[in-house]
Parts: C-alpha cells; sequence; structure tokens
C-alpha cells in the first residue's frame, strides 16, 4: 500500500474519530448481545478426524465393538480380596447405578455382577454357559469359593476384570456418542462413586469423559487466571512500563473489544469455544495489548519529540504504524487459518475463532488505539515518576552499538545460523502425539493419571483399541484359517510391551472345547472346521441374551471385533502398533476376509496424530509462505520475505526444541498454538523493520536508521514482550490444568526469542545484507556506510 494512500486514511480516521468510535461501539455492543450467549465447551464430534479411514471403521462398529468414550471403574479393597458380600454387593450396585447416567449404552455395562460375563462348565445335559454372578451375589461361602474358583479359570475374566492379586474389580461402561454431554456424564458418575466409597474401599475412575469432566470443572479456575494474568499486566504496565493511564487502560480496552467481537462473530457462526482453549485466548489477547502498546509508545515518542498535539501525534501514528501492523495481522491470522485445513472440526474452529479475533487487531490495534490516544489531554502527563527508561534507553543503545560493529554483528548472526541448524535438529524430533502415559492435560502425579497409573499395573490396559475382520459372506468366522489368523495377529501384537493383552471371537471357542473334552487342556483349541467351530459357539451362547454375541462378532458371523488393550497411547506407542498390525495384514492375507484397522479410543487417537502430523508440516510450510508473499506484496520486493525467515525461523526452532526437551508434545490441542506461534516469530521484527526503514529514508544512513528503529519500535518491543512474558508465566505456576501451564510457558519462550530476534539478529542482518527493500528509499546521497 502507498505512504500517500496510509497518510490518506490516517488523517480520514483522525478526523472523523467521533464516527469511527460511534461505529465501534456500536459494533461492540452488537457483538457483546452476541458474546453472552457464546458456548465454552467440548464436543464430542469436534474432536474426530471424520474423513479419516480409521474412523470409518470405528464410527460403523462402535456401537458393538466399544466407542472411544469408555470409562474404567475400579473398586479397590485395602485388605483381604474382593470376594466377600461388601465388595461384590458394590460392584454390582454401581453397575446398577450405571443403567441411569445419561447416554449410556446399556448393553456396554461389564463387570463380574453382569451378564456377559460368563461361566463355561459341563453339565447333565452337556455344556453349560451361565453368567458368573448374575442376578444374585454368592449366598453361602461354599458358593463364594466356587466363584472365585471359575473367576481364576476364566481367562476373559482373570486378569481382564478381575486383577491378578483378587483385590481389584473392573467395571467398564460404554456411552452413545450421539448423546454425549461431558460435564453431565462426569458429575452423575462422580455421584454414584462418592456413595460407595468407603474406609475398606478405594474405588478409581478414569476415561476419556472423567477426563473432560475434569477439565470443564477447572474452568472456573481456568477463567480467574486469565483475569488474574491480565490484571497482572496492567499492573506491570502502569507501575514499570508504560507509567500512565492511556498507557494501560487503552491497550487494556483493545483486548476486551477485540474478544467481545471475536466471541460476538463466533456466537454468529454457531461455533463453540473448547475449554482448552483459553489459554489461546490469552495468547491472542496479549498480541492486541502488544500491538496497541506498540502505538502508545509511537504516540509517547512523538510527544516528547516535539509533536504540538495529542491529535497530530496520533494521526502520525496511525500513518507510520498501519502497515506494519497490518502486516503482522495478516501473518499472524494467515498462521493460525493454516490448521483449518485439518480434517478436524476442533481445530477448525479454533482455527477459525482465531483468525478472527487476530483480524481485530486491525480495528483495535491499529486504527482505535490511535483514536483513543487522539483524545488525551495532557500527553506530557505521566501518573508517577518512577521510570526504567533508563535502562532500556540502555540495553537499546548497547544492542545498536553491538550490531553497528562488524565484529559484533558477525557473532550475532553466526550464533543465530549456528542456532537454527542444532535447534531445527532437536526441534524435529519432537513428539506427534502424547508423550507421556496417562493424560497430558493434567499433571503427571494428578489423581486422574495416578488412577491410569494404578489400572494400567494391575489390568491389562485402560486404553483400547478393536480391529475389525470383515468376512466376504456369512459364517467366514467359522473358518478355522480365519480363527487361527486372528489368533496370531493378537499373539502378535501382543509381543509390543505396551499391549497387556487382547480378547477376539477367537478366545471362546477353545475354552469351550476343553470343556467339552472333560477340561483336559490338550482340547483347547479351534476346532477342526466350520462345522466343529459352528457346534462350539452355539454351546457357549447356549441360553445368553441378545446383544452377548455383540462386542466379539456380529450375529451372522461377518464381522468380528479383535479388542486391544494399551498401557499408554503415547505417540510412538501409537505409531509402532499401527505399522507392525500393517506389517502383519501384508504378510498374512485371508482368503475370505480382510482385516481393517481401527477403533476404539486408541484407533481414535492413532488416526487424530496421523492427521496432526501431516497437517503441522502443510500449516508451516503454508504459514511461512504467506509471510513471504505478504511481506512481498508489502515492501513490493521479491526477497523482503526471506529476510524475515531468520527471526522466524529462530524463535520457531528454539522453542520445538524447549518442547522436545520439556517432553511437550504436538497434539490436538497444542497445535494452535504453535501455528499461531509462527506469526508471532516475525511480528516484533516487523514493527523494527519497519521503523528502520522509515528511519532510513529520512537520514539514508543505516547505521543510525538502526540506532533510531531500536530506541523508537525496539522501545515498543521491549515494553511489551517484557510484561507479557512475565505475566503469561504465572500459568505455569496457577494452573493445575498441564497443558495450559505448559503451553503458557512456551508462549512465554517463544516471546522472548522472538523479541531478542527483532533485536539483536535482525538489526545486524540488515547491517551486514543492506536489503534493498530498506535502502532503496534513503536520502538521495546520504552516507550508507556503517562504522
Amino acid at each position: 500500500m502507498k505512504t500517500s494512500v496510509i497518510l490518506r486514511l490516517a488523517e480520514f480516521f483522525i478526523a472523523r474519530r467521533t464516527w469511527v468510535l460511534s461505529v465501534i461501539g456500536i459494533l461492540t455492543a452488537v457483538f457483546l448481545f452476541l458474546a453472552t450467549g457464546a458456548q465454552v465447551k467440548t464436543v464430542f464430534d469436534d474432536l474426530l478426524p471424520s474423513r479419516h479411514p480409521y474412523m470409518e471403521v470405528h464410527n460403523a462398529y462402535k456401537g458393538s465393538f466399544g466407542g472411544s468414550n469408555l470409562v474404567s471403574i475400579v473398586v479397590r479393597v485395602k485388605e483381604g480380596d474382593i470376594f466377600n458380600l461388601e465388595v461384590l454387593g458394590k460392584v454390582q450396585s454401581i453397575g446398577k447405578d450405571l443403567l441411569k447416567v445419561s447416554g449410556v449404552n446399556e448393553f456396554q455395562i461389564i463387570s463380574l455382577a453382569s451378564k456377559k460375563l460368563r461361566d463355561v462348565r459341563a453339565g447333565t445335559y452337556g455344556v453349560e454357559t451361565k453368567p458368573l454372578m448374575w442376578p444374585y451375589l454368592p449366598k453361602s461361602p461354599e458358593a463364594m469359593q466356587k466363584l472365585k474358583e471359575a473367576v481364576l479359570a476364566n481367562r476373559l475374566v482373570y486378569g481382564t476384570y478381575v486383577s491378578r492379586d483378587l483385590k481389584a474389580a473392573l467395571i467398564t461402561v460404554d456411552f452413545i456418542e450421539q448423546q454425549m454431554d461431558y460435564p453431565t456424564v462426569y458429575r452423575e458418575i462422580m455421584e454414584i462413586l462418592d456413595r460407595y466409597e468407603g474406609d475398606d474401599i478405594q474405588i478409581s475412575v478414569v476415561g476419556e469423559p472423567i477426563l473432560q469432566g475434569i477439565i470443564n470443572a477447572k474452568l472456573p479456575q481456568t477463567i480467574t487466571i486469565f483475569v488474574s494474568s491480565l490484571g497482572a499486566l496492567g499492573l506491570l504496565l502502569f507501575v514499570f512500563f508504560m507509567r500512565s493511564y492511556r498507557g494501560t487502560l487503552v491497550p487494556m480496552l483493545a483486548a476486551i473489544v477485540s474478544a467481545i467481537w471475536a466471541l460476538g462473530i463466533a456466537r454468529l457462526l454457531g461455533m463453540n469455544f473448547d475449554p482448552l482453549g483459553v489459554v489461546i485466548a490469552f495468547l491472542i489477547t496479549a498480541r492486541v495489548v502488544s500491538h496497541s502498546v506498540q502505538a502508545v509508545n509511537r504516540f509517547d515518542l512523538m510527544i516528547s519529540g516535539g509533536m504540538e498535539n495529542s491529535r497530530a501525534a496520533a494521526q502520525s501514528v496511525l500513518g507510520q504504524l498501519f502497515k506494519p501492523g497490518i502486516l503482522a495481522v495478516i501473518t499472524d491470522a494467515g498462521g493460525v487459518l493454516m490448521v483449518a485445513l485439518a480434517p478436524i472440526p476442533l481445530l477448525q474452529k479454533t482455527a477459525i475463532i482465531g483468525a478472527i479475533w487476530v483480524s481485530c487487531i486491525s480495528v483495535t490495534g491499529v486504527i482505535l488505539t490511535p483514536v483513543l490516544l487522539s483524545y488525551v489531554r495532557n500527553p506530557h502527563k505521566y501518573a508517577h515518576r518512577l521510570s526504567i527508561d533508563p535502562a532500556i534507553s540502555g540495553f537499546l543503545r548497547w544492542a545498536a552499538r553491538s550490531c553497528a560493529s562488524s565484529k559484533g554483528r558477525a557473532v550475532i548472526v553466526s550464533v543465530a545460523l549456528v542456532l537454527i541448524a542444532v535447534c531445527g535438529y532437536f526441534g524435529n524430533q519432537i513428539e506427534i502425539g502424547d508423550a507421556n502415559p496417562g493424560t497430558p492435560l493434567l499433571w503427571q502425579d494428578s489423581e486422574y493419571n495416578v488412577a491410569v497409573e494404578e489400572i494400567n499395573s494391575t489390568f491389562l490396559g485402560t486404553d483400547r483399541m478393536f480391529v475389525v475382520v470383515r468376512g466376504e459372506e456369512k459364517d467366514v468366522l467359522k473358518d478355522p484359517d480365519v480363527l487361527q489368523s486372528i489368533v496370531r495377529f493378537q499373539r502378535y501384537v501382543e509381543r509390543q510391551q505396551e499391549v497387556g493383552g487382547s480378547i477376539s471371537l477367537a478366545d471362546l471357542i477353545p475354552s469351550t472345547k476343553r470343556v467339552l473334552y472333560e477340561d483336559n487342556p490338550r482340547f483347547e483349541e479351534i476346532g477342526w472346521d466350520n462345522f466343529a467351530n459352528a457346534e462350539l459357539l452355539y454351546m457357549f451362547l447356549a441360553g445368553s441374551d441378545p446383544g452377548d454375541l455383540d462386542r466379539f462378532s456380529d450375529m451372522v458371523y461377518q464381522t468380528a471385533g479383535i479388542t486391544l488393550y494399551f498401557r499408554d497411547h503415547k505417540g510412538g506407542t501409537l505409531r509402532t502398533a499401527v505399522a507392525r498390525m500393517k506389517a502383519f495384514i501384508d504378510a498374512n492375507p485371508l482368503k475370505n476376509a480382510t482385516f481393517q484397522l481401527a477403533g476404539g479410543l486408541v484407533g481414535v487417537l492413532a488416526a487424530v496424530n496421523e492427521v496432526v502430523f501431516r497437517i503441522e508440516l502443510q500449516s508451516a510450510a503454508l504459514a511461512l509462505l504467506v509471510v513471504l508473499i505478504t511481506s512481498a506484496l508489502t515492501y513490493r520486493y521479491g526477497t523482503a520475505g526471506l529476510y524475515f525467515m531468520i527471526p522466524l525461523l529462530l524463535s520457531n526452532t528454539i522453542t520445538f526444541t524447549f518442547m522436545h526437551f520439556m517432553g511437550i508434545s504436538l497434539n490436538i490441542n497444542s497445535l494452535p498454538v504453535t501455528a499461531l506461534g509462527i506469526g508471532l516469530g516475525v511480528d516484533y521484527a516487523i514493527y523494527v523493520v519497519d521503523c528502520i526503514k522509515e528511519e532510513f529514508a529520512g537520514s539514508g544512513d543505516i547505521a543510525e536508521a538502526v540506532e533510531k528503529g531500536l530506541l523508537g519500535a525496539g522501545r515498543g518491543v521491549v515494553l511489551t514482550a517484557t510484561p507479557l512474558v512475565l505475566t503469561t508465566t504465572l500459568w505455569y505456576f496457577f494452573s493445575s490444568l498441564r497443558f495450559q501451564a505448559e503451553m503458557a510457558i512456551l508462549i512465554a519462550v517463544w516471546m522472548a526469542v522472538a523479541a531478542l530476534s527483532a533485536l539483536l539478529v535482525m538489526p545486524a542482518v540488515i547491517l551486514i545484507v543492506r536489503p534493498a527493500f530498506i535502502v532503496a528509499n534513503g536520502t538521495s546521497g546520504a552516507s550508507t556506510q556503517t562504522a
């Protein structure tokens, strides 16, 4: 955009400032009305990559083989074992009460007290299968001992639903995903469990509905930290950095207006806001404050430089910062908008809301802030005498001298390039998916993660994946070759350390055949032909209820599910498991059936991780392209964007290295933050470079332009980055959600590195390379030599 056009726009907005404020005020009132109806909640369908092949399998069979909202409840005794009436009575009662929970799938409540866990035994009229402990509890010591023996002999129960030490019983319950409301399910389950926990019994519960319920329950605390951080930011600005009411209230007002606009537009578009996105909201709010503080800082410099009044200074500020401000907004919005390419509704909504929020800066930070400053009556007045300006100016002059020295700038650029190379290597090793067992959303010592660890060490595993075996025709699952292939698949996958075990239709037949042959273990095997397997399955299911077979197979024996139990869902675990499964399937093709990956929570997470890995590369590349194109168009030089790659690469590689060594993984929740960070890495550099360009256009001396640019825009960088880094770190110390704490410290590192690269690296690069888009319009005949 030509300078003359920008100056005319600046003059237009200031000359009609009353109308500008009126229009912004009316729009803000409308958006505030809409924002009051904005919903902060987690919608399950938003988490799913609907077009991924795994999701097709998951959605087709989740009703039978289990969805991704499975809840595991463990009833553990502190002394003795579970085989007493009090403990088993509580297991039975909890199962009955779970039927009343909203959205529950009543056919997916499984425990020792349910009809689905059956005992196969020889009876007077042949093989009998009866529920282990349904509908009544054992009524005598002999019956209790008989139940214990039956559990110990049943591989589908012992170790799966009753722990190996007999001190814990597992209850699993799944939900209908379309009816899932996380806060409601969490509240109702916790109310049930609170009634049964006692001095002699410990109850633990894990699962996605519980996790999401915990996150929702902590939302008030998160909002409190958000507001407290903003309050601390305002206090730092007022006391130490801006020292004036205008330097504090105007940026805060700009941040509030941006938030109202973004939430109002999101409500207008029918989009909900995820609770974990609050930390992203704080990041964007910090960007709004940063842009506004830049304008206030330039306003103060204009006034101290002799500008006659607030109106003239505000007009000059709007004219000077319009171009870099809009460029920074475009790079920020463009970076986060690239995440919308992911076929995951949560990422799409987060990207769109984030891009809208960032785009509001073009109004609140670029236009509204100068307009408000034009009304300042006593621009020379500060609220108090405390000032750290000498320290800031001293640091900036040192930076200018370091860059002015040929040796100094060579060292700065060399160190930057080495850091990019080294950190690029380590940053490339960042984990895709979860990096630790349990959930990365909560601290490792949280009650939830402790429960996950205990359940994984006691049972087969808390996380499940199902793999489908689909035949070409009915009764194909009775084929010995198909059943043997299923068994081999199970044993092969179980060799992975993180896989605790597996269950399938093929596990039902051997135990039935053993009983048929007088409990001789030599006959615990698959039948020799289709007819034998059909008879054995018939015996097992004799007397069962409709739906008892569903978790193993359909009624026509054409589609079966293999349930795999995982002890963790770390990114590496899932990639290894999926790769090994695919290798087995490729090496062992079936004639009349096929293996299909993958459903359940682990299958969904595997799909999400694959999407995140693919979209991270795409979004990063496209975000860099946005910076290149917008910089080239703004400064009308094709190579202009290349110079901004240096601070961008430096801040991003260092931050990704920090993530690697801190064990912070790249997943569906952290991806939007890293996308915003791409724009964040170049924002400060844009303001500094543009100021240097304007100063050089007036003086023609590149060294003088660099020094004035640092004392001007560089001062704004220090004034914004320092308090933002300090207040952002508060989240790390006070948030009980690990994800938000880690993202906050990540943002703080990002801002600190971006600020230092803008203040040291970019000036050094400019003095060494003398980019054409900066030096082309210097004062004719002026010296362009550096010291």
